[in-house]
């Protein structure tokens, strides 16, 4: 595989204040990769960094080329999508009218409603509520939506921030057996911060750790299940 992403020396940070000190990362092309740590650990904060919404100094290479220079609004337009924490739905308007929000940087308009309808497939609550506010949308519906209004971009790369954040168990379950679908029909490499170690590393091909900033241990997903220190402070036993 080749690599789609990849973060050179990256420390990023807020104002005078540096949370992610030389990281070091490479994403493969259609793989997903899981960013584990402790809260504070950075993990967010990668994500915004790769998106340019906080103050970086290193380099971001994007599918080869170096995107560090880049405005937020042209790294979404080359395809990289980002669902943050707290799923940053449009509350007053309705389903419908957000996926339709997620495509407004694509030129092939009449491929959108098509895609809508995929979206639909993939997320049948959605489409029973598509004139439904998202605001009245349960927690797990707005998760839905938030990942669909992402993949309506047509992206190349989805950055996902902690999707399980506050929901049932049931709907945690649904939710990662989408993605998977998705990584494996559409072909779109997903980052994904998630606190369910578990769930994440059961998902993920690849697996970073990251401790106060900096990186503590990678490899495949598979080896990082079975690391005595991965286990003990992540996954419980």
């Amino acid at each position: 595989m080749s690599t789609l992403l990849e973060l050179v020396d990256l420390s990023a940070g807020y104002g005078a204040t540096e949370v992610i000190h030389g990281l070091n990362m490479k994403i493969e092309q259609g793989s997903i990769t899981t960013l584990l740590g402790s809260n504070g650990a950075g993990k967010t904060s990668t994500l915004r960094a790769i998106c340019k919404m906080i103050r970086t100094r290193g380099q971001i290479i994007f599918d080869g080329q170096r995107i560090d220079g880049l405005s937020t609004e042209d790294i979404v337009r080359l395809g990289v999508a980002h669902v943050p924490d707290g799923r940053g739905t449009f509350s007053s308007m309705t389903a419908e009218e957000n996926l339709r929000l997620g495509s407004y940087t694509r030129k092939d308009k009449h491929a959108v409603a098509e895609d809508q309808e995929r979206m639909f497939g993939y997320f049948p609550r959605l489409k029973e509520r598509r004139h439904q506010q998202a605001g009245t949308l349960s927690g797990g519906e707005q998760q839905m939506l938030a990942i669909a209004r992402a993949l309506m971009l047509r992206p190349r790369l989805l950055l996902l921030d902690e999707p399980s954040f506050g929901l049932a168990p049931l709907i945690v379950k649904e939710i990662f057996e989408i993605m998977r679908t998705i990584n494996r029909v559409e072909k779109v490499t997903i980052l994904l911060v998630e606190q369910n170690a578990a769930m994440a590393l059961d998902l993920a091909h690849q697996a970073y750790l990251i401790e106060t900033g900096q990186l503590a241990m990678s490899g495949p997903a598979e080896e990082l299940k079975q690391d005595e220190a991965v286990r003990r402070a992540y996954l419980g036993y």
